[in-house]
């Protein structure tokens, strides 16, 4: 019966604990949504007496808001375009040929996954100086996905492994290159893979404050994750409902992006009778 008693008592608590949790992720939800359609939205969490879409409007009609969204897609996309193609490239041989140093290799791959962005700024920042390349949109998406590269190879590469080499083999032996199996046979086949690094590295890429920040000076430059800071203004005063509505309108590109890949990103590799017979 104490048993029992306890068993019931540690459920009841798990509850609370993960309602608590929920109502922290929904409030503020619930706020940025009221607040978008709130012609005088306040920190305070109300619905609106007249709802509006004025906010969205004064968004979307300005034109650094479009720059700003632009530069961020531009960014963010030239970034998983580029990280996709060169983790593809390098995730090739790690999985395909038996390299020497490839073990030692993977672990520095896996070691630079946890190096946190802001412990090598200060020298990137530097280098960029003495380079003479600070405020390029170019050039900060370039750093952005090297910076992105470790992740992605090491997620490329266990992909590529699931891979059966006999369909490569089988397209040697009918004389097809090593470039061509790998892409019209491995890509097809690592679309679940590769779906799921250029989906990750946008996002990440599209959410990154800190490095356009401090590696773009000119405001016409500075994607959107630096720009929703124009909303707080001094003294304290901060315009609400325009800091809702562009949040809001921040979030659909990923979530987008999200939906478009999920199918990829969840499916399982399923090879059936490809390599039997």
């Amino acid at each position: 019966m104490k048993k029992w008693n306890r068993a019931k008592a540690d459920a009841v608590t798990v509850h609370v604990v993960l309602v608590l949790i929920g109502i922290a992720f929904v409030v503020p939800l619930l706020w940025m949504i009221f607040a978008a359609f709130d012609g005088d939205a306040t920190l305070a969490l109300q619905v609106p007496q007249h709802w509006t879409l004025g906010n969205f409007w004064a968004i979307l009609s300005d034109p650094a808001n479009q720059r700003a969204f632009v530069n961020g897609v531009i960014i963010s996309l030239g970034q998983s375009i580029l990280v996709v193609i060169v983790a593809g490239f390098a995730a090739y041989p790690l999985s395909r040929y038996h390299l020497k140093y490839k073990r030692p290799f993977m672990y520095t791959i896996l070691f630079s996954t946890s190096l946190p962005i802001t412990a090598v700024m200060v020298p990137v920042y530097e280098l960029f100086v003495f380079l003479h390349i600070t405020d390029s949109i170019f050039w900060t998406t370039l750093f952005l996905a090297a910076s992105g590269l470790p992740y992605a190879i090491w997620i490329m590469k266990n992909f590529m492994d699931s891979v059966p080499i006999e369909l490569e083999e089988a397209a040697w032996t009918d004389g097809a290159s090593a470039f061509s199996s790998l892409r019209k046979i491995v890509a097809p086949l690592m679309l679940p893979g590769i779906s799921t690094v250029g989906i990750f590295t946008f996002a990440g890429s599209w959410g990154n404050f800190f490095v356009p920040f401090i590696l773009i000076q000119t405001p016409s430059k500075l994607p959107a994750s630096v720009t929703i800071f124009q909303f707080f203004g001094q003294y304290g005063s901060v315009e609400y409902g325009k800091l809702a509505a562009f949040s809001i309108l921040y979030t659909i590109p990923a979530v987008v992006l999200y939906v478009l890949g999920q199918r990829y990103m969840s499916t399982g590799f399923q090879f059936g009778g490809a390599t039997k017979g």
